[in-house]
């Protein structure tokens, strides 16, 4: 049974040159880089979320970006669901800071190194995933 529901939202830069990559402050991953998200409250929509969340961690606004949900994973076993989006900035924009570092990583680093992403691999799939369907995502 499911019972706590995230999201995780890959953000490219307004030229899709860079993602946008935050380095955790705590476990679990604590000092490894990952993507912006968070929790999805019960009840609420999945992309409702992913836009709170984007907002909440990095001050990016729904009317700077336009996600698309491109894939989703469960885990019965650890009770947890997770919903991926993918979006890049309509325009450049200031980040603001919540809890970790912000920074933005060139699209082209092996995000399958697992001794600074965090993730075990997913996120190096994640992007790959996006890169080989960018022109009809973007």
């Amino acid at each position: 049974m499911i019972q706590k529901k995230y999201n995780v939202i890959l953000v490219y830069d307004y030229k899709q040159e860079n993602i946008l990559m935050c380095k955790r402050t705590k476990e679990p991953f604590k000092d490894y880089f990952c993507l912006v998200g968070g929790k999805i409250e019960d009840g609420e929509d999945g992309f409702d979320a992913a836009y709170r969340e984007l907002e909440e961690e990095t001050g990016i606004k729904k009317k700077d970006i336009s996600l698309k949900n491109i894939v989703n994973w469960e885990y019965p076993l650890l009770g947890e669901y997770i919903q991926v989006y993918a979006g890049h900035l309509n325009k450049d924009v200031i980040l603001i800071r919540e809890v970790d570092e912000l920074c933005w990583i060139n699209h082209n680093e092996n995000f399958f190194d697992t001794t600074k992403y965090a993730g075990q691999g997913n996120i190096g799939h994640v992007i790959e995933h996006v890169k080989s369907r960018r022109e009809e995502l973007f």
